[in-house]
């Protein structure tokens, strides 16, 4: 209930922030600016909906996505079955990204068009328990439809920053209302990115709650992400790389396994790789230590520091399903 009210807190502050923007504008400027303001919230928005629309086939390029029938791939279909019949949508389509980084993710545009799916990476790194856990937060996150919510508050700091550059860089006698028009855009630009970081941050934890909520026990889900963190941190920087536009839609960040995994060892309390019920059991009461680098790095990322995330997990012990 938390999460979901900071949501609905969040995306109020950006609307608002946005409103101002428009009182300004029109204030220094006149209609001519609440004109500029239209023209560019349309311009943002076609932008975003083009995307959204080419989105799914971007995502199945780039991934190198390919689609498995339940002959193919049973237990995965079996478990995706069941997942979306306790989640209450359509089955979504399964498929296997030829790429090393073990790690699943989910996109699509509306309900009956989710696709859900592994990487070549993480077949033979997680037991099915695990697996299942992982893809009941990517189920999560159709059921959520949190794929809308990232594209609907993304046109917001879209609009400030053309609204910024236009402002900054127009002539005209009122140079000096434009200019400050412009620098107040701009630093709503960043205010609003980073709130749109927050909220994908939000949609994670809540993804993680809904996976427990799904029958799947945190320890199994707290010890796959465990075990993606360290799988991802010894994969190649050139395979990383290959996919920093895309890691927003992954389970966990890949690119910030390194710094993670020292941090998580604190965990892993009889080095077995794996967290079990005890060991995340212990950390409702166990005090965590994140360094200050790693809690700005999290500010600036779209999920939340493992640390933390695994730590919350301990809250849902016990939790009952839908």
């Amino acid at each position: 209930m938390w999460l979901k009210l900071r949501l609905y807190l969040v995306m109020a502050v950006m609307f608002s922030i946005v409103y101002g923007l428009v009182v300004l504008a029109v204030n220094l400027m006149g209609l001519g600016g609440l004109n500029n303001l239209y023209f560019y919230g349309i311009l943002a928005s076609a932008m975003m909906f083009f995307q959204y629309m080419i989105g799914p086939k971007m995502v199945e390029w780039s991934m190198g996505v390919h689609y498995v029938s339940e002959q193919e791939q049973p237990v995965l279909h079996r478990m995706v079955t069941e997942l979306a019949r306790d989640a209450g949508i359509p089955k979504p389509r399964i498929g296997i990204a030829r790429i090393p980084i073990p790690n699943a993710f989910a996109f699509g545009r509306w309900a009956s068009d989710g696709r859900i799916c592994v990487t070549e990476g993480i077949m033979n790194l997680l037991t099915e328990k695990e697996l299942r856990a992982v893809l009941g937060h990517e189920m999560s996150h159709l059921k959520n439809k949190d794929v809308v919510v990232i594209t609907m508050i993304s046109v917001i700091p879209m609009i400030c920053w053309y609204f910024a550059w236009n402002q900054l860089f127009s002539g005209g006698r009122d140079r000096g209302n434009n200019i400050l028009i412009g620098i107040v855009a701009f630093v709503v630009y960043l205010i609003t990115n980073l709130l749109v970081l927050y909220v994908s941050r939000i949609r994670e934890y809540y993804a993680d709650e809904g996976s427990v909520r799904l029958g799947n026990q945190p320890h199994y889900l707290a010890s796959a992400l465990y075990k993606l963190v360290y799988g991802s941190a010894r994969v190649s920087k050139d395979s990383l790389k290959q996919v920093e536009g895309m890691k927003a839609f992954f389970a966990t960040d890949p690119s910030r396994a390194g710094s993670e995994i020292r941090e998580l060892s604190q965990i892993d309390l009889d080095g077995s790789g794996t967290i079990d019920a005890n060991e995340l059991r212990a950390l409702q009461t166990k005090p965590i230590k994140v360094k200050t680098g790693d809690k700005i790095m999290e500010i600036l990322s779209t999920h939340p520091n493992m640390l933390k995330r695994i730590q919350r997990l301990s809250s849902l012990q016990g939790m009952s399903a839908y």
